[in-house]
C-alpha cells in the first residue's frame, strides 16, 4: 500500500498533500475489509467514517487536542493513522487490540468510551478543564444521528449552548444507529438533510452577484452575510441555534478536501459549533452498504462474498425469547414488546414482522424505555422490554422510581447476561444480579436452559403481576437438564439432585459448565447434590432450610460479580437466620472489570469453566467422600 505503509502517526499523514488523501482512504478501506474479514469487528460504522476520520487527524494534533469518539466502535480508522495499524490482526482478542479507545491504549485516545450519547458531555468537561486551566487546545465530539435518541445528549447541548465553551461537535449522520433510526429527531435531521431551498438559495445570491461582476474575495464575503439570514428564513427551527449551538451543514462526508475545508473553518469559533456531515455506513464494500445492520459487528467472513466463515445457525436464547413472543402475542391482545435501538440483536425482528404496531423502538433510550413501560403497565397492557444487561444499567433509577415502588408488571427480558466476550469491559453483562436483585418487589430468574426459559417467560407475562426480570445469555440454547422439566412455582428453586453432605447450586446456564464437573465429582465417588437456583430474587426460603438440615459443603457458581450477586446474597440471608456452620464457597467474576477475550477464555482464566469449577470444589471438599 503505497500511502498506508508509511503512516506510522498522524505526523505523517500530514506530509501528504490533500489529493493525495483520497488514495489513502481507499487503502485504508482495503486494509479495514480485509482485517476485519479474518479477525472480526465493527465494520460497517468504520467504512463509513474513513474520509472524516482523515480530515479530523489532518486538521488537529492530538497528542495535545482531544477528541471523544461516541461509542467508539467507529475508531478504527483513528487507531490505524495514530501507530496501531500493525496490532490488527489481535483486535478484540484476549490482551489485543480493543475494539473501544482506550486511554491506556494510546496517547491519542483521551476517553474510554462503549456506551451511546456521552461524547458531548464529556467534552464540555474537557472544554470546561482546558479554560479553568488556562491551556489552549481543541476538543472535538464525534456523535452519530443514531446517539442523538439519547437524553444524555440533550442534557450536555443544553448545557454547552449556556456555558458557551469553545467546542466542535461533529455529527455524523448515516441515517443509522444499529438498526434504522427512529423518532422525530430522526425526521428533523432528514429536513435538514433534504432542504434544497438553502443551497439553491445561495446559488441564487451567487448568481446575482456574479451578474453585477462582484466575484473573488467580495462575493465570498458577502456571501458570508448573507447565508445565515437565508438558513434563519429557509430552516427556522433548527434544534441547535435554539439551544445556542451554531449548527452548519450538511456537507458531504466523503468529501475530504471540503472537510477538511469545513473543519478549518470552524475549528477556532469560540462558542459551541456543530457540524453535520452525511456518510454511508458501510461505504466502499457493497455487502455493508446494502445491509449496514448485518455489518454492523461481524464475524470472520469471506470478502468476495461477504458471507460468514464456518458459521453455523443454531437456535440462540435471543432467538427462543423472539419465538415465544410472536406465538404469545397471537393469544394474548395486551402483549406489547419495547426494545431500545435493537430489535434483531435482541430477537425481535420476528414480532416486528409479525406484529409491527405492538413494538415499540423508542431508540437509544432505556430510561425513557422503563418509564414508558411503566405508564404501559399502568394502562392495563403487558409491555416487555428486551434489553442487553449492560444498557439496562443505563435505566437503574426508572426501574426503582417509576416501575418497583409502583410495583407494576412490568417484563425485563435481560439479554447478553453473564460475559459477552470481545466487546470488553463496557459490554461484559456481569452486574445485572448486583444491582437489580437488591430492588423490594423485583423477582429475578434465571432459565438453566430453552425449555425453562419458555417456561419462565409464560410465567412472568401471564403468572405474575409486579415487575419481574429474566437473565439469559449470549450464545446458542441448549437442552441441558431438560428432561422432566418442572413447572415454575414462585421463589422456589429445582433440586435436580439431592445425593449427600456437599451441594452445588446453578445460577442460570452456567449450569452447562457446573455439569461436567458435577459429573466428574459423582464419577469420583463423591456424593454431591445439585440445585439450579431457578429464582434469584426471592431466595427460595425452603433452601435456607434444606442447607441448614443437610449440607455441610455449599457451592454457588454463577456469572456475575460476587458482590451483590447471588452467592454474596445466600450468604446474607444465612446469617440473618443464625446459621453460621457451614463451609459455603462462592464461584463467580471477581468484583472488577472484565476485559475482552471469547467467553470460553473467559470462563477460564476466572475459574467458570468445567475444569475450575471442579478444581475449586476439590480443592475444599478434599478427600470427603460421603456414602463411600
Amino acid at each position: 500500500m503505497k500511502y498506508l505503509d508509511n503512516i506510522y502517526s498522524p505526523s505523517d499523514l500530514k506530509k501528504l498533500n490533500i489529493d493525495e488523501l483520497d488514495y489513502l482512504a481507499k487503502e485504508i478501506r482495503d486494509f479495514l475489509i480485509k482485517s476485519l474479514s479474518k479477525t472480526g469487528g465493527h465494520l460497517a460504522s468504520n467504512l463509513g467514517v474513513v474520509e472524516l476520520t482523515i480530515a479530523l487527524n489532518y486538521c488537529f494534533d492530538f497528542s495535545k487536542d482531544k477528541i471523544i469518539w461516541d461509542v467508539g466502535h467507529q475508531a478504527y480508522t483513528h487507531k490505524i493513522l495514530t501507530g496501531r495499524k500493525e496490532f490488527f490482526n489481535s483486535l478484540r482478542k484476549k490482551d489485543g487490540l480493543s475494539g473501544f479507545p482506550k486511554t491506556q491504549e494510546s496517547i491519542y485516545d483521551h476517553f474510554n468510551t462503549g456506551h451511546s450519547s456521552t461524547s458531548i458531555s464529556a467534552g464540555l468537561g474537557f472544554a470546561t478543564a482546558r479554560d479553568l486551566l488556562g491551556k489552549n487546545y481543541n476538543v472535538v465530539s464525534v456523535i452519530g444521528d443514531g446517539a442523538m435518541t439519547g437524553g444524555l445528549v440533550y442534557e450536555a447541548m443544553n448545557n454547552a449552548g449556556a456555558n458557551n465553551k469553545k467546542l466542535l461537535i461533529i455529527l455524523n449522520d448515516n441515517q443509522m444507529s444499529i438498526s434504522e433510526n427512529v423518532g422525530s429527531m430522526s425526521k428533523h435531521l432528514s429536513s435538514l438533510r433534504s432542504a434544497p431551498e438553502y443551497i439553491e438559495a445561495k446559488l441564487d445570491v451567487r448568481h446575482f452577484l456574479e451578474r453585477f461582476n462582484i466575484v473573488g474575495d467580495k462575493i465570498n464575503k458577502i456571501l458570508e452575510k448573507t447565508k445565515e439570514g437565508i438558513k434563519y428564513a429557509i430552516l427556522p427551527n433548527v434544534m441547535f441555534e435554539q439551544l445556542g449551538i451554531k449548527y452548519i451543514g450538511p456537507i458531504d462526508g466523503h468529501d475530504i478536501q471540503g472537510l477538511i475545508k469545513a473543519i478549518n473553518n470552524v475549528k477556532n469559533i469560540n462558542k459551541p459549533v456543530l457540524l453535520h456531515i452525511i456518510t454511508k455506513k458501510g461505504r466502499g464494500y457493497s455487502y455493508a452498504e446494502n445491509e449496514p445492520y448485518n455489518y454492523h459487528g461481524v464475524a470472520p467472513f469471506d470478502m468476495d462474498t461477504g458471507k460468514p466463515i464456518n458459521k453455523t445457525k443454531l437456535e440462540t436464547y435471543s432467538d427462543v425469547f423472539g419465538k415465544y413472543m410472536v406465538r404469545e402475542a397471537n393469544k394474548n391482545k395486551k402483549l406489547l414488546a419495547i426494545t431500545a435501538a435493537m430489535p434483531s440483536g435482541t430477537g425481535l425482528s420476528f414480532f416486528a414482522k409479525a406484529y409491527p404496531d405492538r413494538l415499540f423502538d423508542v431508540g437509544i433510550a432505556e430510561e425513557h424505555a422503563v418509564i414508558f413501560a411503566s405508564g404501559l403497565a399502568m394502562s392495563s397492557f403487558t409491555p416487555v422490554f428486551a434489553v442487553y444487561s449492560t444498557f439496562l444499567q443505563r435505566g437503574y433509577d426508572q426501574i426503582i422510581h417509576d416501575v418497583c415502588i409502583q410495583n407494576l408488571h412490568v417484563v425485563f427480558a435481560i439479554d447478553r447476561a453473564g460475559v459477552v466476550g470481545d466487546d470488553g469491559e463496557t459490554h461484559q453483562g456481569i452486574f445485572d444480579i448486583s444491582y437489580l436483585s437488591h430492588i423490594p418487589n423485583l423477582t429475578i430468574m434465571a432459565p438453566k436452559n430453552k425449555t425453562e426459559f419458555v417456561k419462565m417467560l409464560d410465567y412472568a407475562i401471564n403468572k405474575h403481576k409486579a415487575p419481574i426480570a429474566i437473565r439469559y445469555p449470549k450464545g446458542v440454547a441448549t437442552d441441558i437438564y431438560s428432561d422432566d422439566e418442572p413447572e415454575i412455582c414462585y421463589g422456589k428453586c429445582e433440586v435436580i439432585k439431592q445425593n449427600g453432605k456437599i451441594v452445588i447450586i446453578s445460577v442460570g446456564t452456567i449450569i452447562e459448565n457446573v455439569k461436567p464437573a458435577y459429573d466428574r465429582l459423582i464419577s469420583e465417588g463423591y456424593n454431591i447434590s445439585l440445585i439450579n437456583a431457578r429464582f434469584i430474587s426471592p431466595i427460595d426460603k425452603e433452601l435456607i432450610s434444606n442447607i441448614k438440615n443437610n449440607y455441610d459443603y455449599i457451592f454457588t457458581v454463577e456469572d456475575n460479580v460476587f458482590k451483590g450477586g447471588f452467592g454474596s446474597n445466600l450468604i446474607s440471608l444465612l446469617i440473618k437466620n443464625e446459621i453460621f456452620d457451614k463451609k459455603i464457597y462462592n464461584i463467580s467474576f471477581p468484583d472488577e472489570y472484565i476485559e475482552q477475550a471469547s467467553i470460553k477464555e473467559l470462563h477460564q482464566k476466572y475459574g467458570l469453566d468445567s475444569e475450575g469449577i471442579y478444581n475449586t470444589i476439590i480443592n475444599k471438599i478434599g478427600n470427603i467422600k460421603n456414602g463411600k
